[in-house]
């Protein structure tokens, strides 16, 4: 039946739609051109470091003078070549690539998780949810949650006010952007470890006040994957 299937309906690649052998798979051209985070990055923002993997966890200096809130970060790219116009794919009207992606996303979040993590999402303000008829944060949670067999929790946390872009704001612009944006559920979150899903990380301004919301809330740990890193290579 799969083999029918494959026939009829074969596989495309996520990035740029060529017919592939596989269903997750990319197509050669743009496998070459996707920055994985393999080698070793920071264990708290999951930024590359110089050494090699065996030496895990590392710290970066900016981690290790300021800690973040949540424990510890994984993404499967970097914020550049094949991974960032798959994001801007998905982002901007094609929501069935959160599955392919999500898959990714799942792998590199597998060592932060236990049976018991909650999976949730960044959430988006309910009316950028409406002008783009879906969250795409929720949908790479929803298909991270299903791949680890862990529960999924779309609205642990609320948006509760609308933010301005972030695009050219500095880093303390960006972190004043979201205070305070987010509400959590306390009756969820007590004692709660958390996995917290976001596409993309800059500077981390948004995932610091969504964990804060969490720990506010009554989460005990809060731990962070996303899609991408963006940061320069060591």
């Amino acid at each position: 039946m799969n083999q029918l299937l494959d026939l009829l309906y074969p596989p495309h690649c996520p990035a740029c739609n060529a017919i592939v052998a596989t269903g997750d798979g990319l197509c050669g051209p743009c496998y070459g051109t996707t920055v994985f985070t393999a080698g070793l990055v920071c264990d708290a923002c999951a930024v590359p470091l110089i050494g090699d993997a065996e030496d895990a966890p590392a710290h970066c200096d900016a981690c290790t003078q300021a800690p973040p809130v949540w424990d510890r970060a994984r993404a499967p790219f970097y914020y550049e070549g094949t991974a960032r116009r798959m994001i801007l794919r998905l982002k901007n009207g094609t929501p069935d690539l959160a599955t392919p992606l999500g898959l990714w996303l799942a792998e590199a979040a597998q060592p932060l998780v236990t049976p018991a993590t909650l999976v949730a999402p960044v959430p988006a303000h309910w009316l950028r949810r409406l002008a783009r008829r879906y969250d795409q944060a929720a949908l790479l949670a929803a298909a991270a949650a299903r791949a680890l067999g862990l529960a999924h929790h779309p609205d642990l946390l609320r948006r509760a006010r609308i933010t301005p872009k972030m695009d050219g704001l500095t880093v303390e612009a960006r972190a004043a952007n979201v205070a305070s944006a987010f509400r959590p559920d306390p009756a969820r979150l007590a004692g709660a470890h958390v996995l917290l899903i976001d596409d993309v990380m800059t500077t981390g301004a948004t995932l610091d006040a969504a964990a804060r919301a969490c720990l506010d809330g009554g989460a005990a740990r809060v731990s962070t994957a996303f899609l991408a890193r963006v940061a320069k290579r060591p």
